[in-house]
């Protein structure tokens, strides 16, 4: 199987990880020799419920004998997409109940940008140095991290960049700005919270001039956070919010929430303003709904918080200068790239997955399922310092 995986599917690194996969349960990853991998990364925060929850299994197979794709997104009524925007609505705010569902988290991010330009009649969108959200043109051009950009230049004209988290920057968000785009905790850039009230004076700001505020809770949302929706910590709400990877349970899935009478401007003048075959897919939806619906009416959104707790008692250690985040959204730091690397290859071969950041090359990424128990958290813990110990 890896001699066909290097030949016959493109590769994103020169030296993936590569790990054989045979099944997954819980928190835990099995290799095609039977090994398992506890799983302190979740897909990339996706897998919320663990690997093959009960809950959404189900769902998966009761939609599957009912229909799979029947039409293209927004014509025809299916339950599946139906229940999951009328659950999210009811655990959001007044100003967010209109969902479009699309395919990726990436998508969801084009999908706001359009959306706010067509409300506006504005180009400008201002993002964030060091932000991440997706790789589709779109998303690549509010990416702040030039050496991922410049080979696919030239991008989407008329984005400006701001420093997250500074407020001198906030007068760079004009009456030409049409949205402000940022992570509600910068991902990539090592797991960065705003301070000082830092998103709800962005938010300010916009109504000020007009412009729209974009929160991108592709990874800190569903729960992750200690809260279902990150920006709950922060007293901001936006304008359009942007959702994925958690939300499917497992499944592929993104999706951008704003007000009804704002969405409503993508589906007049012109008509089809935004469209995809596959978007709100009636299994995915189904998955999403299961997920969403266990996530809010169990008790693993306050025990993001105690496990946090558990994670920073138990990553004590010479080696480690900080833990970033908040929730199940945490980054190690180390003292310099090597350790981290060593950690994480030596992690794997422990039995443990760990995952690196994007922009930030000393950050040990830790995001298990929030369905991890304490003592596969103590366990985890222990095979990082067990490793610390021998660097």
């Amino acid at each position: 199987m890896l001699e066909d995986f290097f030949k016959y599917q493109a590769q994103t690194t020169p030296h993936p990880l590569a790990m054989k996969v045979s099944h997954a349960e819980g928190s835990y990853i099995y290799d095609t020799n039977n090994k398992a991998y506890l799983d302190f990364v979740a897909g990339v925060s996706a897998c919320s419920l663990g690997h093959r929850h009960p809950k959404v299994v189900s769902a998966i197979k009761e939609q599957l004998d009912a229909y799979l794709h029947v039409m293209v997104y927004g014509e025809y009524a299916q339950s599946p997409a139906v229940k999951l925007t009328k659950l999210l609505a009811k655990h959001l705010p007044e100003s967010l109940q209109s969902t479009y569902l699309t395919n990726s988290g990436t998508e969801a991010i084009d999908g706001s940008l359009k959306l706010a330009r067509r409300a506006t009649g504005r180009s400008e969108i201002v993002a964030a140095h060091n932000a991440y959200h997706g790789n589709t043109m779109g998303a690549l051009s509010v990416m702040g991290f030039e050496e991922r950009k410049k080979p696919f230049r030239p991008l989407v004209p008329d984005v400006r960049f701001i420093h997250f988290n500074s407020e001198k920057d906030l007068k760079q968000i004009t009456e030409k700005t049409a949205a402000v785009i940022l992570e509600t905790i910068q991902g990539g850039a090592g797991f960065i919270e705003p301070k000082n009230d830092y998103l709800k004076k962005v938010n300010e700001r916009c109504k000020k001039v007009g412009a729209l505020l974009i929160l991108d809770e592709i990874q800190p949302g569903i729960g992750r956070t200690g809260k279902l929706f990150g920006f709950q910590h922060y007293n901001c709400t936006p304008d359009i919010l942007v959702t994925g990877k958690g939300l499917g349970g497992g499944m592929p899935i993104g999706a951008f929430t704003a007000s009804k009478t704002l969405m409503d401007k993508l589906s007049d003048n012109p008509k089809l303003g935004h469209i995809t075959t596959f978007g709100g897919h009636p299994v995915i939806a189904a998955a999403a709904y299961a997920t969403l619906k266990e996530i809010t009416e169990s008790n693993l959104i306050p025990e993001t918080l105690q496990k946090e707790k558990l994670i920073r008692e138990h990553l004590q250690h010479k080696h480690i200068s900080e833990i970033r985040g908040r929730g199940l959204m945490l980054a190690a730091m180390t003292e310099n790239a090597t350790i981290t690397n060593e950690v994480i290859l030596q992690a794997k071969e422990e039995g443990l997955v760990l995952f690196w950041l994007l922009f930030e090359p000393k950050a040990i990424r830790i995001t298990p399922p929030l369905t991890i128990s304490n003592e596969d958290i103590i366990k985890g813990c222990a095979i990082i310092k067990a490793i610390l110990d021998r660097i």
